[in-house]
């Protein structure tokens, strides 16, 4: 067994303030690998194994490629997505699904609801269910049938760890990473994922980044395509151009420029809350020029009586 403690050394990255006092705090690990290769540690530990849960969609989009994926920009931006699940993501989803000569049916997404909560609530009001084309990582479960096709792989269990594809995609990832995967578990929608070390992730990142790729001219051409308008990915990418970023579950953040350092983040608790705030103000420490203005959209505000009363701010 693996355990999170086995790689402990966590320390305070980020506090919750409430009407001038902090309330909560959150611990993790955060990392700035520099453009000339160097590791900076600015909290925790450099080789904490972390699954990167969703932060590995750029990583897996790229194995897709090299296993000859074809696919428009928009349609690789959303294979890296958690998207939003609004009608244009959706639709984007379904033309990649098109290139396989698929539909929807295809999909073995774990059922969901679309992620933003307006999106829920219209998809409900319009007599909607839980569709796997709703998760939010749809986009990258269409690419990954679109590359079975391609590559006359079965559709049939592609999700396996065993499969062709996924065999691959591991392969890759080591490859991006300069090391072995340390373990291989099930994501909430149902594909593998990857468990590696912290500054592994941040290696493999700024492969992507510095490759300046398909993967990378997707999702920094695209930003609102690998979340949403509101979504603190897509601010982060839209205010600092040719910043390749995301988000992935339990408090893991991500983000890398092509000439410039990578950050990986990994929030204890799991609060991604805390993660991207983190993020921006390692870029910041970096020398890359985060506006200061985006750090209201960066987190949710402590609330109030329905008015903000305190914010998340990082400690580093």
């Amino acid at each position: 067994m693996i355990r999170l403690d086995d790689g402990g050394g966590h320390e305070p990255i980020a506090v919750v303030d409430r009407n001038g006092a902090d309330e909560s705090v959150h611990c993790g690990s955060a990392l700035i690998r520099h453009a000339d290769g160097s590791v900076e540690v600015l909290a925790g530990r450099a080789d904490v194994a972390v699954y990167p849960r969703s932060s590995l969609k750029p990583l897996q989009a790229t194995a897709m490629v090299r296993a000859g994926l074809r696919l428009n920009a928009r349609q690789l931006a959303l294979a890296c997505a958690s998207h939003d699940g609004s009608l244009v993501h959706l639709d984007v989803v379904r033309s990649t699904l098109a290139v396989a000569g698929l539909d929807a049916s295809a999909l073995r997404t774990t059922p969901d609801l679309p992620l933003d909560r307006a999106e829920a609530e219209a998809w409900l009001a319009a007599g909607g269910v839980r569709e796997p084309i709703a998760m939010n990582c749809s986009g990258k479960h269409a690419a990954m049938l679109a590359t079975c096709v391609a590559n006359g792989w079965p559709t049939e269990g592609h999700l396996d760890p065993d499969h062709p594809l996924q065999q691959h995609i591991t392969s890759v990832i080591a490859d991006l990473a300069g090391e072995p995967v340390v373990h291989v578990g099930i994501d909430g929608c149902g594909a593998p994922t990857h468990m590696m070390r912290l500054s592994a992730l941040a290696t493999a990142i700024g492969v992507v980044a510095r490759e300046q790729g398909e993967v990378f001219r997707a999702m920094t051409g695209h930003p609102t395509l690998v979340g949403g308008p509101f979504r603190p990915v897509t601010v982060l990418m839209a205010a600092v151009p040719g910043l390749m970023a995301k988000d992935g579950a339990e408090g893991v953040f991500v983000a890398a420029l092509a000439d410039g350092p990578s950050v990986a983040v990994k929030v204890a608790d799991g609060a991604s809350r805390a993660a991207v705030v983190v993020a921006a103000a390692l870029l910041r420490r970096a020398g890359v020029d985060v506006p200061v203005e985006i750090d209201h959209d960066l987190a949710p505000a402590a609330l109030g009586g329905g008015f903000p009363v305190g914010r998340v701010r990082s400690l580093l």
